[in-house]
């Protein structure tokens, strides 16, 4: 877009609806082919009410700012504990082309993220798929997934709550697969194909000895210092990759932690999605080994979805 037209404003409600999960997650597949983003965070605020503004730059694509404020005190007060907005701009004159809801970028990125990671790291004949964590996050999991990976039959929900999972499981008709919510997460884990986790434990709750050869498991929950989802074990274990090397190393305690206590090095982590796409791609080398992707997030992923739902919308 270039010149003076007025910029689209695009509501979770008005867009959630029109937008497919395969595109979304092609739109990353192909943002990580263009050049490495330049990205910078700001944090401001006390810890019990804090903004950030997370920033990129692609080129190829444009220009894009999340700004959204953090309250844990809201839910208390029935407020949204996340609001914001994300500012899209075009790369040749820098118009302002869209502002799009923060919640509907986050939502689609965070499970698209996931995705394009499984589609690139796990068994081609992954069946089984647990998602731990019964939340929105969990939600936009199982329907990311399923409509990405027709291959999948059973998706298995656990959540430290059991009545989360079972409410999880009967709020979702529409499912291409087997969906059932299950009482025993290590039995869940020796299982399935594929373990999502978007939970917000700050210890591990995914144990290396549960995990069979030939596993996936793909990391959400774990967005700050002092956080994890999974222990020492599992990451020695593994072949680790992270969606951005840039936002997750020194910054998420799922890689700081067991670097700290010696399981791994930063050279551990074997490639980002910038690495993954590439034809050459280091990826999984055998049917047995085990396979860790952190979904860290990032400005440029930000992006590269509110791009994609800004044309989706106009199309």
């Amino acid at each position: 877009m270039i010149g003076n037209a007025a910029p689209q404003f695009l509501s979770y409600a008005a867009a959630i609806g029109r937008l497919d999960w395969s595109d979304a997650v092609e739109a990353l597949r192909q943002g990580h082919a263009l050049p490495r983003a330049q990205i910078r965070d700001v944090f401001l605020g006390p810890p019990t009410g804090t903004m950030m503004s997370r920033s990129a730059w692609i080129e190829g694509l444009g220009y894009g700012a999340k700004t959204f404020t953090v309250f844990d005190g809201n839910a208390a007060r029935g407020l949204p504990t996340v609001q914001g907005a994300m500012l899209v701009f075009d790369e040749d004159a820098g118009a302002l082309r869209a502002i799009v809801d923060s919640p509907l970028v986050t939502e689609v990125k965070t499970a698209a993220d996931s995705v394009l990671g499984a589609s690139l790291l796990a068994r081609p004949d992954s069946r089984h798929l647990l998602v731990v964590g019964a939340g929105t996050v969990a939600t936009s999991l199982v329907k990311a997934y399923t409509a990405v990976l027709p291959g999948i039959e059973r998706v298995s929900v656990w959540s430290r709550r059991p009545e989360q999972a079972q409410g999880l499981v009967a709020g979702l008709d529409d499912i291409g697969a087997e969906l059932v919510a299950v009482p025993d997460l290590r039995a869940a884990v020796g299982q399935a194909d594929i373990v999502s986790s978007a939970t917000m434990a700050r210890q591990p709750v995914i144990l290396g000895d549960w995990v069979r050869p030939g596993t996936h498991v793909d990391l959400i929950g774990a967005f700050k210092a002092d956080m994890r989802e999974a222990d020492d074990a599992l990451m020695a274990r593994a072949a680790l990759f992270v969606d951005s090397r840039e936002t997750t190393l020194g910054h998420i305690g799922e890689l700081m932690l067991p670097i700290a206590s010696g399981a791994i090095t930063a050279e551990s982590v074997l490639g980002d999605l910038y690495d993954l796409v590439r034809p050459d791609a280091r990826r999984r080398r055998s049917g047995d080994e085990i396979t860790v992707f952190k979904n860290g997030g990032g400005a440029h992923l930000d992006l590269m979805i509110a791009s994609y739902i800004a044309r989706a919308m106009a199309g």
